[in-house]
């Protein structure tokens, strides 16, 4: 399959934690920056100047606890993605996001404040907790927002994958009993018993596991292999896959996935990851009984001690 990543997602790949944290810190400390000023600038109005350092302190100990807060946030999103079809069904679940989140700001804000401020108090907690939900829940609905957004982004260009539509079971025919209906009857005592009624049930049929999927990608539609899949990694309501070196989210979670798929190659070696064996190139023993799995496309994979007496009866 042809590489259509872009060059920036692909960059973004390699360096993805490292990429959300500094966006989060630049546009955390962009507040900090233009919010201390205008704090200063309205104390500077009051009765008692105070000096810029003031104004500084009171933001920052607001944006510490927020960016604290935005690993909760993107859980919370994960919990309850934003998308138009459950829209109504997830704005109950972020609104009462929002108050916890204004709630946990307030309390970790104050707290810092106390700690950093001589001097500082709350005379008043109840108007300090509406006071802060005005303003948190803008603050709420914009990084929640963001975060949606930037995953529709990678939606978009990275490509999305999903199982083949199963094909339509065959129609049963009718038993040629001339098309009425009647009554069974029961057979009597030295009535012959039919071979059909004597057989023992069939056993039930192996669950079907899926042989490709649908890829699309950059408005392009691309067939993966099963057997392709090198790794699979939870998250949240979406399952990453990677397939030679490509990254592909499906709508599932890995224990039904896994499910689907041949338990010979496909083996589960950490509570949010599962690899194809065949694509295991080294394991590497670590403390405390985990290892790591260096897989042969070059991309690691942790392996909790819970599920390495696993990989290695099924290796």
């Amino acid at each position: 399959m042809a590489d259509l990543l872009p060059s920036w997602l692909a960059r973004y790949r390699r360096h993805e934690r490292a990429f959300d944290v500094g966006f989060w810190v630049t546009m955390l400390g962009g507040s900090v920056a233009f919010n201390s000023v205008v704090d200063w600038i309205d104390l500077g109005r009051g009765p008692v100047p105070h000096p810029y350092a003031y104004a500084l302190t009171l933001q920052l100990t607001s944006v510490v606890v927020v960016g604290a807060l935005i690993p909760l946030l993107v859980w919370w999103e994960r919990r309850h993605p934003l998308r138009l079809g459950t829209l109504p069904g997830c704005l109950g679940w972020h609104l009462a996001g929002s108050v916890g989140f204004s709630l946990l700001h307030a309390v970790g804000m104050v707290g810092l404040r106390l700690l950093v401020i001589d001097g500082h108090r709350v005379a008043d907690w109840a108007t300090v907790l509406v006071y802060e939900y005005l303003k948190d829940v803008r603050s709420y609905a914009l990084i929640v927002g963001s975060i949606a957004g930037w995953r529709l982004l990678l939606l978009r260009t990275q490509g999305e994958a999903r199982l083949l539509d199963p094909p339509d079971a065959p129609a049963t025919g009718r038993p040629p009993d001339g098309g009425g209906t009647s009554a069974a009857v029961a057979p009597g005592p030295h009535a012959p018993v039919s071979p059909m009624a004597a057989a023992p049930a069939a056993p039930p049929a192996a669950p079907s596991r899926p042989e490709r999927f649908l890829v699309r990608k950059l408005r392009k539609e691309f067939l993966v292999a099963a057997a392709d899949i090198d790794w699979l990694q939870a998250q949240g309501n979406y399952l990453g896959l990677r397939v030679h070196g490509h990254d592909y989210l499906l709508r599932s979670t890995l224990t039904d996935f896994l499910a689907q798929l041949d338990p010979a190659r496909f083996v589960r070696v950490h509570r949010s990851w599962a690899v194809n064996l065949d694509r295991i190139a080294e394991i590497e023993p670590l403390e405390a009984g985990d290892a790591r799995l260096r897989m042969k496309d070059g991309s690691l994979v942790p392996c909790s001690r819970r599920y390495r007496d696993a990989l290695g009866t099924a290796r």
